[in-house]
């Protein structure tokens, strides 16, 4: 266990840690407990009880926050011809094909933080997976990264649009925006992504779902939301 500075310990002792807060109040404390000298990401941590190793029993896809994230977002596009010079219209970082792909390869290059494609040139992305797919930047058609509508696909994206999906432990990992924020946009944000998640609940999924559910800044402590109270 990594050692704990004061200042940690000392915003530790706000709140008890062992208490289930409703949504409205988590989001306080987690404010409260921001530390940092820079505007801290507020993300949550959400244990599901399905078994990710199920193919019936994924859980992933995409949800637009009504506040965003607060973060600008850089996207690279695959295309080529009239949708290239869409994606160029629509506010794309970078667009192109084979050219980008080979970049990727031979430079080590990952100056954007989404990959969109349309469904033709899933052959040239295809090649990047094992490079993409452990970064999380593999595109894919639940969370509307590989698409005909390259337009539409910009304008979510650059207006807040989150992916949710399992990590190796059934844990879902997302940003829900920044502190400055304030509790109640960090709310609406907070709701839109469960319900979403909620959602998305496989038919085979047996049990408690919500497992547990944490909110927590960068540098911040941990703030355990009631599960019961979600959905």
């Amino acid at each position: 266990m990594p050692k704990r500075g004061k200042s940690y310990k000392a915003i530790t002792e706000k709140y008890d840690k062992t208490q289930l807060f409703d949504v409205s109040e988590a989001m306080k404390v987690v404010c409260e407990t921001t530390r940092a000298k820079f505007d801290e990401t507020i993300e949550v941590h959400a244990r599901l009880g399905v078994d990710g190793r199920h193919a019936d029993q994924q859980v992933r896809g995409a949800i637009v926050l009504p506040n965003g994230t607060g973060k600008s977002v850089k996207v690279l596009v695959f295309a080529k011809g009239p949708k290239a010079e869409e994606a160029e219209r629509a506010g794309a970082d970078y667009v192109g094909a084979e050219d980008m792909a080979q970049k990727i390869q031979s430079e080590n290059w990952f100056d954007f933080d989404v990959v969109v494609a349309t469904p033709d040139m899933m052959g040239v992305v295809g090649r990047l997976g094992k490079i993409l797919g452990p970064k999380g930047l593999m595109p894919n058609p639940k969370s509307g990264t590989v698409t005909m509508d390259i337009e539409k696909a910009l304008a979510e994206i650059k207006a807040g649009k989150v992916e949710y999906r399992l990590d190796k432990q059934n844990i879902i990992h997302t940003p829900i925006g920044k502190a400055s924020f304030g509790p109640e946009k960090l709310e609406e944000n907070f709701k839109a992504l469960m319900e979403a998640i909620v959602k998305a609940k496989p038919a085979t999924a047996k049990g408690q779902y919500l497992r547990s559910v944490t909110v927590a800044a960068t540098m911040g402590p941990g703030v355990k939301v009631n599960p019961a109270l979600i959905g």
